[in-house]
């Protein structure tokens, strides 16, 4: 008898990256996947429907990564997928080719982020090139990452 190695590079339970929410239980300021997007639930509204009909859901929300509008019709007692969003704020280290070069918690860096675009990104760069401590905010949600804002670090 021979004992097999097991190589085991990830920790995942195997967990997935949505739950079912029945529709009508969903609420403004929620989280739900629209067209694949993770969207934040920015209104809704329910409509009666004829005789023997389902009442109907309408759900407009905004993508959290792009801000993006989307809209979904779907029938009040259905399921929903709702994905799981974690929030984490990381050390700046600092911005090489567009990327943020962050420390997690446990002192390990983290470069696999981009830099945001735009206003925020220019911001951010600019504060950076001040030599300011900061703290970037970023959101993850259906295996994307993105930093959504940042903050000076509060001087110790």
């Amino acid at each position: 008898m021979t004992e097999e190695e097991h190589n085991f590079e990830v920790a995942d339970a195997g967990s997935s990256l949505t739950y079912p929410l029945q529709c009508s239980a969903l609420r403004k300021g929620g989280f739900v996947v629209i067209k694949g997007r993770p969207c934040k639930v920015v209104g809704m509204s329910t409509s009666k429907t004829g005789k023997h009909g389902h009442a109907k859901v309408h759900l407009v929300g905004l993508d959290i990564f792009t801000q993006r509008k989307y809209e979904d019709l779907s029938p009040s007692t259905h399921n929903v997928e709702v994905p799981f969003v974690k929030r984490t704020e990381l050390e700046l280290l600092d911005i090489d080719d567009g990327y943020l070069n962050m420390m997690t918690d446990s002192g390990e860096t983290k470069q696999d982020v981009k830099a945001p675009e735009g206003d925020l990104g220019d911001k951010l760069q600019a504060d950076f090139d001040d030599g300011k401590e900061i703290v970037v905010t970023i959101v993850s949600a259906l295996d994307e990452e993105a930093c959504i804002s940042y903050r000076e670090a509060p001087s110790s």
